[in-house]
C-alpha cells in the first residue's frame, strides 16, 4: 500500500507529459441526484474520457512503459470492449502494433471502436475470461508481448490517477462508488485513495447477475464462479487465476453493494433524462448502487465513477422503450 501513491504519482506525470494525454474529468455535483438521495452526490465522468471509458489511462500508462524491445515483438491483449478500445488508440498514437482477443459476444459498438483505432481483432468462443487465456497462449506461441486489462502494475496505477484527481477535486469525499470487473479500476483508485486518505469508504459495486469478483471474495480464493447475462457487458466476466487484483481488493473494499438488471436499467434511463446524458451498463452499476446505499451517507460527500459511455445505440433505445 506504501508505495501506491508514489507509482500513481508517477503515472500521471507520464500520462501527462504525453502529446496524447487523457483528460482530467469533471468531478460534477448533482443537484438532481443530491436532492434524491440526500447526499453530497458528485459525478467522476469517466464516461466523457477518450474512446469513452477510463480503460485509455491505464492502456497509455502500461503501452508508454514498455521498452523498445517488448513493442518490437507486438502487442497481445484481451478485452470485452473498453480496454480494447483504449489500448487500440495508445497503440495507433505510440505507433506499436497490436492484436486484441475479444469475446465473439463482444458488443457491435465497442467492436466498431477497437477497429477505429487499426488493431489486429482475433474473436474467442466464451467471455472476457477465455479472450484472456486465448491472448495469454497466443502471446507465448508467438513470441508477442502480452499485456492484461487488468492484472498488471501499470494498468492498476494508470487506473489509479482517478482516486489521485478525485481527492484533488474533492478532499473531503466520504464514500467513492465504483463498478467491479476485474478489479483494476477499484484497485488503483483504492490503493491511493486508502493510502492517503483511510478514512474514505471505497464501496465495490456489482450486477447480481454477474459479480465474479465479488464471489472469489467471498470465498477467499479465485474459482469459475456462476454468472449470468447482464447490461454490465464491462464487468463481465471472470478473473484471470493469479490476479493481483484479487488480494488488492480484499484490502482496499470497504463495502460490496449488488445490483438487479432492473435497477441497472432504470438507472440508464433516469440518467439520461435527468442529466441529458448516456453511459453504459458497468456505469449504471455504480450509480445504481449509490442510490441504493446512499442513507449511510446523509449529508456526506459521495462519488460515483461512470466507467464508461460505451453502449450500442440500438440497445440503448430498446431500454428506453421497455
Amino acid at each position: 500500500m506504501a508505495d501506491w501513491p508514489q507509482k500513481i504519482k508517477q503515472a500521471y506525470a507520464r500520462l501527462h507529459a504525453s502529446p496524447e494525454a487523457p483528460y482530467k474529468t469533471a468531478l460534477e455535483y448533482s443537484a438532481y441526484y443530491s436532492q434524491a438521495t440526500g447526499c453530497n452526490f458528485y459525478l467522476k465522468q469517466e464516461h466523457l474520457q477518450k474512446t469513452g471509458s477510463f480503460k485509455y489511462r491505464g492502456a497509455l500508462n502500461k503501452l508508454s512503459c514498455l521498452s523498445k524491445e517488448a513493442t518490437a515483438k507486438g502487442v497481445i491483449t484481451a478485452s470485452s470492449g473498453n480496454h480494447g478500445m483504449a489500448a487500440a488508440l495508445a497503440a495507433n498514437k505510440l505507433d506499436i502494433p497490436i492484436t486484441i482477443h475479444v469475446p465473439k459476444s463482444v458488443s457491435e459498438a465497442k467492436l466498431a471502436g477497437i477497429q477505429l483505432y487499426g488493431a489486429i481483432i482475433h474473436k474467442v468462443d466464451g467471455d472476457s475470461l477465455a479472450a484472456e487465456l486465448s491472448a495469454k497462449e497466443a502471446a507465448e506461441r508467438e513470441g508477442m508481448t502480452f499485456v492484461s486489462p487488468y492484472n498488471d502494475l501499470d494498468i492498476i496505477a494508470g487506473q489509479g490517477t482517478i482516486g489521485l484527481e478525485i481527492l484533488d477535486q474533492r478532499p473531503n469525499v466520504d464514500a467513492v462508488f465504483i463498478a467491479v470487473g476485474g478489479g483494476g479500476l477499484i484497485s488503483g483508485i483504492g490503493s491511493y485513495i486508502k493510502a492517503v486518505k483511510p478514512n474514505t469508504d471505497i464501496i465495490a459495486c456489482w450486477p447480481e447477475n454477474s459479480p465474479a469478483m465479488h464471489h472469489c471474495l467471498k470465498a477467499g480464493k479465485i474459482y469459475e464462479a456462476p454468472e449470468l447475462e447482464t447490461l454490465s457487458d464491462g464487468t463481465a466476466g471472470g478473473v484471470e487465476p493469479g490476479a493481483i487484483t484479487f488480494d488488492l481488493c480484499e484490502t482496499i473494499i470497504d463495502k460490496s453493494l449488488l445490483v438487479s438488471e432492473v435497477e441497472i436499467r432504470e438507472a440508464l434511463k433516469e440518467f439520461a433524462e435527468k442529466e441529458r446524458q448516456i453511459i453504459e451498463g458497468a456505469a449504471a452499476v455504480a450509480l445504481a448502487a449509490a442510490k441504493k446505499g446512499a442513507g449511510d451517507y446523509a449529508g456526506k460527500n459521495i462519488a460515483v465513477v461512470l466507467c464508461g459511455r460505451n453502449i450500442a445505440l440500438g440497445k440503448f433505445r430498446q431500454l428506453l422503450d421497455e
